[in-house]
């Protein structure tokens, strides 16, 4: 699989690092010479030194041949002209831009960019999910927060507590993944018993979370209808 990244700076150079280190073919384009020849000197490789929305720099680079397209410069406006490129130029499979505002990302998305990365809502997404509650955590966030693993602790009072799976009612947005029981992983079937001490994983997204976390520890009475709480 053949990768170009465009933009030699740290998100750059330590992913064309850490590709080399898994032998994927990479190869790296900055436009700044000095960045380029410290670069070649530590992993002894062949830097393009040019403009990565330039259409010769990406041909000697050999785009024709490459299946993903990584434009990680600190411009937001660069990293979408060289993904534009590389998709109606040259039928680029995947492309992906690095946002540094966080307000271009819908942009991107509606611009045809197959994948955006935003330090910005990464390192916040880390924080929030840090503050986990007693009751529960996050495990895990996909698409940058727009859908959530999280692990509900079962107590005495909550409303699932001695319930079948089948009549949890759960919402449209969210799938019951596993049951954790001691040891024991549950692969969850209608007739599956939740029991107190139970972790429940869940995934699904922020807005429904919320509503789920409070109806379980905050007395919330609510009950949902085809996906809708009423």
């Amino acid at each position: 699989m053949k990768t170009i990244i465009i933009g030699g700076g740290k998100i750059g150079y330590n992913l064309f690092k850490t590709l080399r280190e898994r032998d994927y073919e990479v190869i790296l384009i900055e436009r700044d010479k000095d960045t380029c020849l410290k670069i070649a000197e530590d992993f002894n490789a062949d830097i393009i030194c040019g403009d990565g929305t330039n259409l010769e720099v990406l041909k000697d680079a050999g785009i024709e041949s490459a299946e993903i397209i990584a434009a990680v410069t600190g411009a937001d406006e660069e990293n979408l002209v060289i993904c534009q490129i590389a998709k109606l130029s040259f039928n680029t499979k995947k492309t992906i831009a690095r946002v540094n505002n966080p307000k271009n990302t819908v942009m991107f998305k509606n611009l045809g960019i197959d994948n955006t990365v935003c330090s910005t809502q990464v390192i916040a997404n880390l924080i929030e999910n840090s503050f986990d509650k007693e009751d529960y955590q996050i495990i895990n966030t996909f698409e940058r927060g727009a859908m959530i693993l999280a692990e509900l602790t079962i107590k005495e009072h909550n409303p699932w507590s001695n319930k079948p799976v089948r009549d949890l009612k759960l919402p449209n947005e969210c799938v019951l993944v596993s049951i954790l029981r001691g040891d024991n992983v549950i692969y969850p079937r209608g007739d599956s018993i939740i029991l107190v001490g139970d972790k429940v994983v869940i995934i699904t997204n922020k807005t429904i979370l919320s509503i789920i976390v409070s109806d379980l520890y905050n007395g919330g009475n609510k009950k949902w209808l085809l996906g809708k709480r009423i």
